[in-house]
């Protein structure tokens, strides 16, 4: 079996964890939220009306056994369109853009966003790399979240990535025990300053939603929930782990980007996010 998760099951497996974690809430939320899927052939977009960061706006999942078709890209953004969005992204990777795409672009009024860095690890054969991880701070502990916890937590993954509109905390509260997913939080004595998912989907998983307070950046919670998130994976069979996170540019330092390479992630492509705007 190949060492490199196989890219159409990596884009698989974000959309997945994104639609999960919105499409999967309570029928109440769903509704005030204006939460509504599509599937188009292997991919799967979503939209949250009530979002006004427009950020889960999104299709993904394509893969390179069935080729992107302009009537495949049109059907998204008439979705787009339908649900009254002003805004939602095609997540692709560069190697299943077709040749035709920048024609396809230009007709359905698509214009580049920002650029994304697509890592994979390979659970059974990658190693931490030589320089290690920082040690969690003294005082500082790494565990499961459980259900009394789970404003909480998704308070701080939410309001830290600015996804505070009404509902969504509560949308991402609902998605703690939920089949396939497992949320770990890293506290400062009782008090919860760092947190992350993992979403499982069969043989891969999906890292989601790393976040970790002002207070507590600098002190090891990344990388302490990154190694959980290896170990819950693995014990749920899995055989690889995914992620994303914001490319480097000139001059730039992500640090989540440069966490996930000492746990062990590997570079696989930069992804363009594309922009349909109504």
């Amino acid at each position: 079996m190949t060492t490199t998760v196989p890219f159409g099951l990596a884009e698989q497996t974000e959309i997945r964890a994104y639609t999960d974690f919105a499409a999967g809430s309570p029928t109440h939320l769903r509704e005030a939220l204006g939460i509504a899927t599509l599937r188009v052939g292997p991919a799967l977009a979503l939209v949250i009306r009530a979002d006004p960061s427009r950020f889960f706006n999104r299709v993904g999942g394509f893969r390179p056994d069935e080729p992107i078709t302009p009537d495949t890209v049109a059907r998204v953004c008439d979705f787009y369109r339908e649900q009254g969005v002003p805004q939602g992204s095609f997540m692709i990777a560069p190697s299943m853009l077709p040749p035709d795409w920048a024609a396809t672009a230009e007709k359905l009024n698509l214009t580049e966003g920002n650029r994304l860095v697509k890592l994979g690890l390979d659970i059974e054969a990658a190693a931490p790399a030589a320089d290690g991880t920082r040690p969690l701070d003294p005082g500082l502990r790494v565990g499961p979240v459980g259900p009394d916890e789970a404003e909480e937590w998704a308070t701080v993954m939410m309001t830290t990535f600015g996804l505070t509109g009404p509902g969504l905390i509560d949308m991402a509260a609902a998605c703690v025990g939920r089949p396939d997913w497992r949320q770990f939080a890293v506290r400062d004595g009782a008090r919860i300053i760092a947190v992350g998912s993992v979403f499982v989907n069969g043989v891969c998983a999906d890292m989601f939603g790393g976040a970790t307070l002002p207070e507590g950046r600098g002190r090891g919670a990344q990388s302490a929930l990154l190694a959980a998130r290896v170990a819950a994976a693995r014990s749920a069979g899995c055989r690889w782990l995914v992620a994303e996170t914001g490319a480097e540019g000139p001059g730039e330092h992500n640090s989540s980007l440069h966490n996930m390479l000492r746990t062990g992630f590997q570079p696989l492509y930069e992804r363009t996010t594309w922009l349909w705007r109504e």
